[in-house]
C-alpha cells in the first residue's frame, strides 16, 4: 500500500510543481517564485519515484538539472550587472559631440553577450540532465510522455539562439503537466512475458496402430 500512496504523491507534486513551472510566465517576480516552488515539488517527486523503483540517478540527475537552471540565471545576472556598471560608467566619461566610441561601451557589449552564452549553456546542461531522468522515468513506470518531454526540453534548450525554442520550451512544459499525472498508480511489472518466436511445436506422434492378428 506504500508503494500506491508514494506513486500517488508522486504524481500530485509533480503535476502540481509542473504547472506551478508553467506560470514562470506570470510578469513581475511572481512568475520567479512559482518556478522556484514548482521545481522543488518535481524534485520531491522525482525524489519519490527513485525510491520507488531503486535508481538514485534518476533524482541526482534532476537534481543537477534544477541547481543549474536555478544558478544560470543568477551567474547570468551578476554578469549584466557589471555590463551596467561597465555601460554607466563609460557613459560618465562620454563628451557630446564626440565621434570616439569609449571603450567602456564595447566592454558592456562584451558583458551582455556573455551573459546571454552562460545563460544559454546552463540551459542546455540542464535540459541534458533532464533528458536522462526523464529516459529512465519512461522505461521504470512505462510512461512514454517523459521521455517525448525530454526530447522537447533538449531541442527546445537547443534552439534558444533562434527563438524557435521558446515555444518548443513551453509546449514541453504542458507535456511536462501531462507526464507526471500519467503517473500509474501501481509500479508496472518491469519482467513482461516475452513471446517465444519459432516454428509450431509438433504434435505428439499417434500410438501406432495394433495389427490384426492373422
Amino acid at each position: 500500500m506504500a508503494r500506491v500512496a508514494s506513486l500517488g504523491q508522486a504524481k500530485t507534486l509533480g503535476g502540481v510543481g509542473a504547472i506551478l513551472a508553467l506560470l514562470f510566465w506570470v510578469p513581475a517576480h511572481v512568475g520567479i517564485v512559482l518556478l522556484v516552488a514548482g521545481l522543488v515539488l518535481m524534485l520531491f517527486a522525482v525524489k519519490n519515484i527513485a525510491d520507488i523503483v531503486g535508481d538514485q540517478v534518476i533524482f541526482s540527475n534532476m537534481m543537477y538539472s534544477v541547481i543549474l537552471a536555478i544558478i544560470g540565471p543568477i551567474i547570468a545576472t551578476v554578469v549584466l550587472l557589471a555590463a551596467a556598471a561597465s555601460f554607466f560608467g563609460a557613459l560618465s566619461g562620454f563628451t557630446p559631440g564626440s565621434m570616439t566610441i569609449p571603450s567602456g561601451f564595447f566592454a558592456a557589449l562584451g558583458f551582455v553577450v556573455l551573459a546571454g552564452v552562460i545563460l544559454w549553456v546552463c540551459i542546455l546542461i540542464s535540459t541534458v540532465f533532464v533528458k536522462r531522468s526523464y529516459d529512465t522515468i519512461a522505461t521504470k513506470l512505462r510512461v512514454d510522455m517523459f521521455r517525448t518531454t525530454g526530447l522537447l526540453f533538449l531541442i527546445g534548450a537547443a534552439t534558444l539562439i533562434v527563438l524557435v525554442g521558446f515555444v518548443i520550451l513551453f509546449i514541453a512544459a504542458i507535456l511536462q503537466i501531462v507526464a507526471f499525472f500519467s503517473i500509474p498508480e501501481q509500479l508496472p511489472s518491469q519482467s513482461p512475458p516475452q513471446q517465444v518466436w519459432g516454428p509450431p511445436t509438433p504434435p505428439a506422434p499417434m500410438p501406432p496402430s495394433l495389427t490384426p492378428a492373422q
